[in-house]
């Protein structure tokens, strides 16, 4: 779901053919890793345990 959003500001960034759109993209990354997916890595591995922390070490954090 992350990733398609990202693919998402990359076409609109495409789309406006404007640089200063593109800046947008490592802010919604380093944003989205720091709020989102970190918390949800956390909970995730207390809830799951070792199952989790196995699936994390064969899936990368962005697919």
């Amino acid at each position: 779901m992350y990733f398609g959003f990202l693919l998402l500001l990359v076409g609109w960034g495409i789309f406006l053919s404007h640089a200063l759109a593109f800046l947008l993209v490592p802010i919604f990354i380093a944003y989205l890793t720091q709020f989102q997916i970190l918390p949800e890595e956390r909970m995730l591995t207390a809830k799951f345990g070792s199952r989790y922390t196995d699936y994390m070490l064969r899936v990368g954090r962005w697919l």
